[in-house]
């Protein structure tokens, strides 16, 4: 499994890579840590264009702060990895940030790692607007990673009986380690989350009912233990209820829905609840 994460040298950056760690994943990933270097955003205060004459002293002042922070975030992501007990490797690439990490996503990448904040402003690399941009046009999966690492013993799956919630339902079955190292530890626990419209017809909420069990039983077969939330109401403010009641870890969710027509869209979900969640937020492709 190979995984792209992220960092700009940020808390947020730093935990994107470390998050890798205590996701248990089946196969020891190898991770590639990207930095990108955007010198081309480099402007001077209260000015619009890049380089403006009279303003040369004061941009290449600021590129070669950016250059040196680079090289000190990829000497520390070197570590990181090294103290984590990470294979992979770090690269520093120059251009546009969210274009650049689209493309060494497409290199393979299963999964990429990415910090739902980033450093301010004056830095340039705005991770916030970049996770956004990622959860939309990555051509893999994204982990949007909120808070400091802990150990992942309790997710949410939210699904709406889509191809994309098969998806989300298949990594966790191919990618994640069910049981626990440790002899004395449980099993990563799973609350399946459907949430529905308030409908009065009993019939649909029996329909629900067989899903949550259909993806349930899959989840058990691979060693998960189970939990079934149907929720009325809409999908993403229940998904985020249920994982603060539950107190999640992580929050699974598939990228896209079933369309207008079914009145469940998991694309606009999978953003409402990636910028709303207390927790990380795996968006699967």
């Amino acid at each position: 499994m190979k995984i792209l994460a992220a960092t700009d040298g940020s808390k947020y950056g730093r935990w994107a890579i470390e998050w890798l760690a205590d996701v248990p994943f089946i196969v020891q990933p190898v991770v590639r840590v990207l930095h990108v270097v955007d010198v081309a955003s480099v402007r001077a205060p209260f000015m619009v264009q890049p380089i403006i004459v009279g303003a040369e002293r004061y941009v290449q002042s600021e590129v070669n702060r950016m250059e040196k922070a680079a090289k000190v975030a990829k000497e520390e992501s070197v570590a990181l990895l090294a103290k984590l007990g990470l294979n992979g490797g770090v690269t520093v690439e120059r251009g546009a940030v969210a274009r650049t990490i689209m493309k060494y996503a497409q290199r393979g990448a299963t999964l990429l790692s990415i910090g739902s904040r980033g450093l301010d402003v004056l830095d340039r690399f705005m991770l916030g607007s970049v996770s956004s941009h990622a959860i939309h046009h990555a051509p893999c999966s994204v982990l949007v990673v909120k808070e400091r690492p802990r150990p992942v013993r309790h997710v949410v799956l939210a699904i709406d009986g889509s191809a994309a919630s098969d998806k989300a339902l298949r990594f966790l079955m191919r990618h994640i380690n069910s049981a626990p190292e440790a002899p004395d530890r449980e099993p990563v626990l799973v609350t399946v989350v459907h949430a529905m419209p308030y409908l009065k017809y009993p019939e649909v909420k029996e329909a629900g009912k067989r899903l949550m069990r259909r993806y349930g039983d899959k989840l058990a077969s691979s060693g998960f233990q189970i939990r079934e939330a149907l929720r009325l109401g809409k999908p993403a403010d229940e998904i985020l209820t249920v994982a603060k009641q539950e107190k999640a870890d992580l929050i699974v969710t598939g990228a896209k829905g079933l369309g207008a027509i079914r009145r469940v869209l998991l694309g606009s979900v999978s953003t409402r609840v990636v910028q709303h969640a207390h927790c990380g937020v795996l968006v699967v492709r």
